[in-house]
């Protein structure tokens, strides 16, 4: 199979983001400190700011000098989203998401300034049945295509895409754009029992092309979250250091 292993000038440690999809900051702290500096950037998502912890715990990560990705994946009136982002945009992320339509996706663009905006593509807790139920009458690879060509188009900097897809983007659209890819599992698409149906391990999603990948489960809810950070740390700084000894 043809690989698509990332080209960008991104330091290999700063290719693994970790999900803090946890219930409160007190927990997310206590997490990022048992992490230590196995880990510099994480996602801070929608049941944080629902906690009423995103602002505190996204100021928190940024005074210890961890990067932040803002993953609210934004949708409403156009307007309002804008300003919903401005809000964010300030809090000095380095991600942030939105999905929907052009008019949403273009709003966005207009303020984000240095702030990464990553379309929203299809979820990964979405297959094909799934999609069939929304009324949608294409196969997921189509509609992931679709709607990333569209979103680089209007200015987007990058998507969230399972690694699934990764490859037919990378083939159609180039290696410019950022590919995030969430859905990350010791082994890929298996009958897990949680919510991600379109999953690969790590290693596939970077040789698919993602540029990041996003893990949650299989480190926050770890026995041991540092030494299963670290683990997936050393295969990624082997993946990268082999491509540029091979380059």
């Amino acid at each position: 199979m043809e690989t698509f292993l990332s080209a960008k000038s991104i330091p290999a440690s700063e290719r693994l983001i970790v999900a803090l999809d946890v219930a409160s900051g007190e927990l997310a702290k206590k997490l990022v400190n048992e992490l230590g500096d196995s880990v510099s950037f994480y996602k801070v998502g929608l049941e944080m700011l629902m906690s009423g912890d995103f602002f505190d715990l996204v100021h928190w990560l940024r005074q210890h000098d961890k990067q932040v990705f803002a993953d609210i994946k934004f949708f409403d009136v156009p307007e309002t989203v804008k300003k919903a982002a401005a809000q964010v945009k300030r809090l000095g992320v380095t991600f942030f998401t939105a999905h929907g339509n052009d008019d949403i996706l273009r709003a966005v663009v207009e303020i984000k300034g240095d702030t990464k905006l990553l379309a929203v593509t299809v979820l990964t807790s979405l297959d094909q049945n799934d999609l069939r139920d929304l009324g949608f009458a294409c196969d997921i690879e189509a509609l992931v295509l679709s709607r990333a060509r569209r979103a680089l188009a209007l200015g987007c900097d990058g998507v969230i895409s399972s690694g699934l897809e990764a490859p037919k983007l990378r083939q159609t659209l180039g290696g410019q754009f950022l590919i995030v890819t969430p859905g990350i599992r010791a082994f890929s698409n298996l009958a897990v029992r949680d919510d991600q149906k379109r999953t690969v391990t790590a290693e596939e999603a970077f040789l698919r092309g993602a540029d990041y990948i996003v893990v949650g489960r299989p480190i926050t809810k770890s026995d041991q979250p540092r030494a299963q950070a670290e683990q997936t740390q050393e295969t990624i700084r082997k993946m990268f250091d082999l491509a540029m000894v091979g380059g």
